[in-house]
């Protein structure tokens, strides 16, 4: 009887949601009704699968962020709108060599930052002057997007945009009907002028507008617009096809469901509904049985992992020492598409318009460790197609003689995702030793342990919701890298202070004597709130003060609390400096410890 009425609830269910169902599977979206029990929602969870896009998109595995703009010629992270168009002249602009770089380290996709914070356009929109048309750029003739997606259409490559919602250029921003009219207009150029888009990527990042009041981003409207005009394109971060994970460090969960309660803004009462379950981007917990047990509604809303390649997202110079290591990127990719998710790189074109060669050397490297390292499976046995339930087990025979220190497992997400709990263990000497345990799988999930030469593994499915579709098992031997990470040199005087006079503001003299001072550098503290706006004064006598710097905030320091650096626009004589914080990232105003600020000299 109860089965029945489970049987009878679900088709029920699968009439009143709207989704597209395929053989018993439901695609991005099941709404609860009030009838159904606990052990209903759970089982009705093993049944959530990807739509086409999702799952596509997923495939791809390693995408590319390129940051590049008015931002790239000034040196700071966020600009702030009142650029000179005809600083943008990238004179050796080359976007084949980009796509030719990313796709030698194995990246399938690459977004382009069509539009950043400053709200600099790099195609000619109708819709603003701030864009290339107004610089000297190709004489005011020449359109990044255009030259970006030609070459990833010459190359086999896909490509997305990422609009900032966010502009500080508009005079109409925080005026929310006339700001959201243009907004989709240029959605509608992006969107129509350049063939197939395959991610839009929004941020939520909303400041304050011209008129002190902050911009009403009429979410609906822009994905009508992507929906009418882009269908196959997945809508990344705000959207609903693909969520942030939560950091900008490139740090996936260790437990990552791809279904989960969390609701994309595309929702009305998203806000509500998250609140009301305690859950956002940055939870540690988004699919639990317990989060299901209380939700109103579940999706496939799979995990995008992004971080910059170097310190900031935008090219500067004094970080081309900065770049990541082969080892820092290799275990990026272990805990981004190794833990069920999308990993999103950022490299930041230089000022030339080249991504530097440091970049392209490093792209290399890792694509060449990667291919490597999983074109080479160490099991001899032909593996099949395996349905598990709870406590099943299958052994699989590794080639004679052969090294490893890596699994990978992979679900068949098209059949949902399902399990909780696995471990591997190692027949050595006879005897199973167990090497490693994880909780998800989904799509893919790679598990690293010692070196070891077992004559077999056995992958034991320890907890599964219904029963788990287990696609692929590998065995990996992953080699020694070529470097090792260093620590960034930042070549400044740090924490050598004769003096710190006061504490807040931090004022110090900084050597006993009169330096000639270039600029300055601040290093977030970790778990701690961080500087986000601030004043940087210096004196000659500790009496009369001067703002050295027209910069007054820390871009995007919040999500990504990395080393920041500002240069002055020229040298200024100094023995004394005050740095003064006017907003903290989180609305406080956090005391500077002298230790986090270091002086660049002459």
């Amino acid at each position: 009887m109860k089965q029945l009425t489970f049987i009878a609830t679900m088709l029920l269910l699968m009439v009143s949601i709207g989704c597209t169902k395929q053989k018993n599977y439901i695609e991005k979206e099941i709404v609860f009704t009030d009838k159904l029990s606990p052990e209903q929602k759970l089982k009705l969870a093993s049944y959530l699968v990807p739509t086409k896009q999702q799952y596509e998109w997923q495939q791809l595995e390693l995408t590319a962020f390129i940051h590049f703009g008015i931002n790239t010629f000034t040196g700071r992270e966020w600009g702030d709108g009142s650029e000179d168009p005809n600083l943008f002249n990238p004179i050796d602009f080359n976007a084949e060599q980009w796509v030719v770089a990313l796709k030698d380290g194995g990246f399938k996709m690459i977004i382009l930052t069509a539009k950043h914070h400053d709200g600099f356009c790099l195609w000619p929109t109708k819709t603003t002057e701030h864009s290339v048309a107004s610089s000297s750029w190709r004489d005011g003739a020449g359109d990044v997007v255009r030259e970006l997606r030609n070459a990833c259409e010459k190359h086999d490559m896909k490509f997305g945009v990422y609009l900032s919602p966010w502009d500080r250029n508009a005079k109409s921003y925080g005026n929310s009907l006339e700001y959201n009219k243009m907004f989709v207009q240029q959605l509608n150029e992006l969107l129509s002028n350049y063939g197939e888009i395959h991610e839009v990527w929004f941020d939520g990042a909303n400041g304050e507008g011209p008129n002190g009041k902050k911009q009403e981003y009429d979410w609906k409207s822009y994905y009508h617009v992507i929906d009418s005009l882009q269908p196959f394109a997945v809508k990344a971060i705000m959207g609903d096809d693909v969520r942030w994970v939560g950091n900008e460090q490139g740090l996936g969960r260790e437990t990552e469901w791809s279904v989960t309660p969390l609701r994309a803004a595309i929702h009305e009462d998203a806000v509500e509904e998250n609140k009301r379950l305690e859950i956002s981007a940055t939870a540690k917990d988004l699919g639990s049985r317990k989060l299901i047990e209380q939700a109103n509604a579940i999706y496939w809303y799979p995990s995008e992992v992004d971080v910059s390649i170097r310190p900031g997202w935008f090219y500067h110079p004094e970080q081309d020492a900065q770049v990541k290591t082969l080892e820092e990127l290799v275990n990026i990719y272990y805990q981004s598409v190794g833990m069920n998710s999308v990993l999103l790189l950022n490299i930041p074109p230089d000022t030339r318009g080249l991504i530097h060669e440091t970049d392209v050397a490093r792209l290399k490297q890792f694509g060449e460790y990667i291919e490597r390292t999983f074109s080479d499976n160490k099991l001899a046995d032909t593996h099949s197609y395996w349905k598990a339930e709870n406590g099943d087990y299958r052994e699989y025979k590794v080639k004679e003689g052969e090294t490893i220190n890596t699994v990978l497992v992979q679900e068949d997400i098209q059949k949902g995702q399902r399990v909780e709990v696995f471990k591997v263990e190692g027949l050595i000497n006879g005897r199973w030793t167990k090497l490693a345990e994880g909780t998800t799988v989904g799509y893919k999930r790679l598990l690293r342990f010692d070196d070891v030469s077992p004559e077999m593994i056995r992958i034991t499915i320890t907890e599964t919701r219904h029963g788990a579709n287990i696609k692929e098992v590998g065995a990996y031997y992953a080699g020694d890298y070529t470097e090792s990470a260093t620590d960034a040199n930042l070549n400044h005087i740090e924490n050598e202070w004769a003096e710190v006079i006061e504490t807040s503001p931090l004022t110090v003299d900084i050597q006993g004597s009169e330096l000639k001072i270039a600029g300055f550098t601040y290093l977030p503290i970790e778990d701690s709130e961080s500087a986000y706006k601030f004043k940087f004064y210096v004196s000659t006598n500790g009496k009369n003060w001067q703002e050295a710097t027209k910069e007054t905030e820390f871009g995007n320091i919040k999500n990504n609390p990395s080393p920041r650096t500002i240069y002055f626009d020229e040298p200024v004589n100094a023995r004394y400096f005050k740095f003064e914080v006017t907003e903290g990232t989180d609305g406080g105003k956090p005391t500077i410890n002298a230790k986090q600020i270091g002086i660049l000299t002459h």
